[in-house]
């Protein structure tokens, strides 16, 4: 197996268990590097209502075997079993209660008492097939093997040692891919749009944001340049270059209706004021520059229009995003349509598995990434 992240830590004890000699390869000197940064620091490691609708593939139904063979509570027991705390802080995102590494610790003990063989500091320079199943090389040594599981995961976060090593052996084996993007990423504005966000950097206000096809409604965070938080990294697996967003910073309420009520019951009443009463004062102040009324009174219906627009509909349009240095995973990856759904197992090449992140199979933010990586480990740790 290459790659010890989550993937491949699941897959190997669940292989190991089965009595396999399974030799775990990463070029990392530490194992689960991903589960180590998550959550920040706490490891956001599953959602307790994961479903397929949570997750982003050419083939939508691809992931609903492994995911149903292997809950979120099926993953949770394992955590309790090692006395792990832990605490629910959004509805169904389950993180620790201590450090991340905890969760390292409980893998990489799964991998001892399952007998696997973890080699880390060790690159693999090449795969080629054999008569009998795969030879691995290495910067030491040719190893062979009767079954190969790639567990690589995509180009996210290359600072942590990520690559496209699992899009390579696929390619080799004329697998065929679904192009990669960054996903869960921050969005990039061009220099005159981004100008006031500078201004904003660090306010933070739970907003809608929606594409063309998807929204969604959390947190969002001004930035130095442009916008975060979680609402963006959301909508961002889906924005496609050139798409528009729209943004509600006062989700729920009838804003124009509001404004003219307002207008009425208090008319002395500034923009700014009415904007605070909804927005962080830095926001409210920003918006309300744009005003040329000091009182809602002096407000007719096109200009309260106009501001209920800004607050409730912000059409913008990103440059870009800040690409896979900021990417929590990667969207596209190796194409279901070459895998089994139950295995992991390439169709075309017997012996040969992908699995987490290295597939066409993205989750959204919330701890769904990590229950694929456990899920599709196991379905392949249980043949492989």
């Amino acid at each position: 197996m290459i790659g010890a992240g989550a993937a491949g830590l699941m897959a190997a004890a669940v292989a190991g268990r089965r009595g396999r000699h399974v030799l775990l390869i990463d070029h990392a000197d530490r194992p689960g590097e991903k589960i180590r940064i998550s959550g920040g620091g706490r490891c956001n490691f599953t959602h307790l209502h994961s479903t397929s609708d949570n997750f982003i593939s050419e083939n939508p139904h691809f992931c609903k075997s492994a995911l149903s063979r292997y809950t979120p509570y099926n993953f949770l027991a394992l955590v309790e079993r090692y006395g792990i705390k832990w605490e629910e802080k959004a509805e169904g995102q389950l993180f620790c209660q201590g450090k991340s590494t905890q969760i390292i610790d409980m893998l990489v003990e799964e991998c001892r008492k399952a007998g696997v063989e973890l080699r880390l500091g060790t690159e693999v320079l090449g795969v080629d097939r054999m008569e009998s199943g795969f030879a691995v090389t290495t910067a030491m040594q040719t190893l062979s093997c009767e079954s190969l599981v790639i567990a690589t995961g995509g180009p996210s976060i290359p600072k942590m040692g990520a690559t496209r090593f699992g899009y390579q052996v696929a390619a080799q084996f004329g697998l065929d891919m679904v192009d990669t993007v960054p996903a869960l990423v921050p969005l990039t504005f061009t220099d005159e749009t981004s100008a006031p966000m500078k201004a904003l950097s660090g306010v933070a206000v739970d907003a809608a944001v929606s594409s063309e096809r998807y929204a969604f409604t959390e947190p969002l965070l001004f930035t130095h340049r442009g916008l975060s938080g979680p609402a963006i990294l959301q909508i961002s697996s889906y924005w496609e270059p050139g798409e528009a967003i729209t943004i509600d910073l006062a989700p729920g309420e009838d804003l124009l209706e509001s404004l003219k009520r307002d207008r009425a019951d208090r008319p002395r009443l500034s923009p700014a004021a009415w904007l605070a009463e909804r927005l962080p004062k830095r926001l409210a102040n920003s918006i309300a520059m744009t005003v040329r009324q000091a009182r809602l009174a002096d407000m007719p219906d096109t200009a309260l229009m106009n501001l209920a627009l800004q607050v409730g509909a912000w059409r913008i349009k990103p440059a870009g995003s800040e690409g896979y240095r900021k990417a929590e995973v990667t969207r596209g990856g190796v194409s279901t349509d070459e895998l089994s759904s139950k295995t992991m197992e390439a169709k075309r090449v017997p012996g040969l598995y992908f699995i987490g992140e290295v597939v066409d199979v993205t989750g959204h933010l919330g701890g769904h990434n990590f229950q694929w990586a456990w899920a599709s480990g196991v379905a392949c740790g249980e043949v492989c």
